[in-house]
């Protein structure tokens, strides 16, 4: 019985505090609720790429199609957002991005033996350094037109962001494992350049992106390996 009455007095205290913290937050929200709807207001298409942003890397986590035409809503929400920003090297990628996902899309479905679904895939080590070479030159093109022709502050860290997402998109179009390399990295450097640009709702989505990609990372591992050990018993 005594066990019995604290466990009831301890549950009754931890509901109370839970109440007390919700009435708190209720009462911070009702607040500020004109600077939160002013914030959203201004805000909207950043909040709709995060979200977006979200879904289809989930998507691609479990190589469902669905993450393409998905993909596609992030970088039209995201053209807007980059414009507004003047990271110009990012909005101009997400046109990129639109057409490699048409390409991605129709590869995914099609692009396999007789016309098959793709299945996923290792890259070979010329293909890593042929991928690795497109990033940089992507980068010098990137960096020399962001300085030459645009009020771009960050050409460097803008190009090279670009270019590691572009190579990433391209390789993940053929449904490489590689191609998580890619994000990964670019998602580590393109954080700290979010912040610098006050987009801290991106900034924070590309945390997630991190940790979403590594997890990407090892379940296309996985599925390679078994793609390998089926072939071989086939």
């Amino acid at each position: 019985m005594l066990y019995s009455g604290l466990m009831t007095a301890g549950l009754s205290g931890v509901f109370f505090f839970l109440a007390q913290i919700g009435h708190a937050n209720l009462a911070f929200v009702a607040q500020n609720w004109a600077g939160i709807s002013s914030f959203l207001a201004q805000n909207w298409q950043e909040l709709a790429g995060t979200l977006t942003g979200v879904l289809c890397v989930w998507l691609l986590i479990r190589q469902n199609i669905w993450n393409w035409p998905l993909g596609i809503a992030n970088n039209i929400f995201y053209i807007v957002v980059f414009f507004k920003s003047g990271l110009y090297a990012d909005m101009g990628v997400q046109f990129v991005y639109i057409a490699v996902a048409i390409y991605g899309w129709w590869n995914w479905l099609h692009g396999g033996v007789d016309h098959s679904e793709l299945k996923v895939a290792r890259a070979s080590a010329m293909g890593w350094l042929g991928y690795t070479a497109l990033a940089a030159f992507g980068t010098a093109v990137l960096y020399w037109v962001l300085h030459r022709f645009t009020p771009s502050t960050v050409p460097f860290a803008d190009g090279l962001t670009s270019a590691l997402f572009l190579t990433a998109q391209y390789m993940m179009s053929r449904k490489l494992v590689e191609n998580w390399w890619f994000w990964i990295v670019g998602d580590v450097l393109v954080i700290g350049l979010y912040i610098y640009k006050h987009l801290y709702l991106t900034s924070v989505l590309y945390v997630i992106f991190l940790a979403m990609s590594v997890a990407a990372l090892l379940e296309w591992q996985r599925a390679a390996k078994r793609m390998k050990i089926a072939e071989a018993t086939a």
